[in-house]
């Protein structure tokens, strides 16, 4: 069976829509001090053919927006890479190039890298020649693999809480990480929506096996009473709501087949009264369906 394609970019782009000031100040605090949040709105997906490749590339968030003091708008444009690509620096160039066209407006390019592997990823595309330099593009980067998880869990950041799931932890840690995101959420006191967002984007990307849940819930009860409660509130909360959403798709699969059996039965009584007129088998299995060994039982 194969496994559950999981939509990267959707994640990416839902967590930093709803927390963007917060990405902003986690990552780039010099440009979060830039940034005027009173003004932000969030553009239309933009798609862009890429007539060469033949291909399709949806740009994963724009962001409208005003510095401080500033008054122009310029347009955010953050970027998630899940996957290694030589030719990236060149794609964001690209992009940007696209963007400006239609806007016409300033661009801040910021690239997000989330995969597992430890590279030296790029930040820049340049076409020059000895004699001159036609284009030198810069944009901003954040290598998740890189940042170093523990340093984070002391901000009462929802991103930083999120994205312990794709820092730099090894196996040993799993389960310190997923406790110290627990820590996280109930120290940031969200509503049951972001909670909710941030819970369901850390268990996509790091899902603990049941003999180490067993171990978190055996640390969760070392800590503080009043902290441990609290967390243990909230794993019991989720484990209930996983519970509830296994309860409804059963029942929901329950009524499909109860449907399933309902019309099949219907199916066999019809096949019984024309029996009873006389009709024969092949005539009766063309007219409801059912199989000559179905009917042929029927007639005892």
């Amino acid at each position: 069976m194969s496994e559950t394609r999981i939509d990267h970019d959707r994640l990416f782009k839902e967590l930093l829509s709803t927390f963007f000031e917060e990405f902003l100040l986690l990552f780039f605090p010099h440009v979060y001090e830039q940034v005027d949040f009173r003004h932000v709105s969030f553009l239309s997906e933009e798609v862009f053919t890429d007539v060469a490749a033949g291909e399709k590339h949806r740009v994963d968030l724009l962001v409208e927006t005003k510095l401080k003091g500033g008054d122009g708008l310029i347009i955010v444009h953050i970027e998630h890479q899940s996957y290694t690509q030589p030719t990236f620096p060149e794609r964001m160039f690209i992009y940007v190039s696209r963007l400006f066209q239609k806007y016409r407006r300033r661009i801040l390019p910021i690239a997000i890298f989330s995969y597992d592997e430890h590279r030296d990823e790029p930040s820049s595309f340049t076409i020059k020649f000895p004699f001159l330099t036609v284009v030198d593009f810069r944009f901003l980067t954040v290598e998740l693999r890189k940042q170093p998880w523990r340093e984070y869990i002391r901000r009462d950041n929802p991103v930083a809480a999120a994205l312990l799931s794709k820092m730099g932890y090894n196996e040993s840690e799993r389960v310190a990480v997923k406790r110290e995101f627990l820590r996280m959420l109930v120290r940031l006191e969200l509503d049951e929506a972001k909670q909710r967002l941030l819970f369901g984007f850390f268990e996509t990307y790091l899902t603990l096996s049941e003999q180490e849940e067993i171990q978190l819930r055996n640390e969760v009860n070392q800590m503080g009473t009043k902290e441990a409660k609290k967390v243990t509130d909230l794993i019991v909360s989720y484990e209930q709501r996983g519970m509830e959403k296994g309860i409804e798709k059963g029942i929901e699969k329950g009524i499909e087949k109860g449907i399933e059996k309902g019309i099949e039965k219907g199916k066999m009584d019809i096949a019984k009264r024309m029996l009873g007129k006389g009709y024969d088998v092949p005539t009766i299995c063309e007219l409801t369906g059912l199989s000559v060994e179905a009917v042929e039982k029927l007639k005892g």
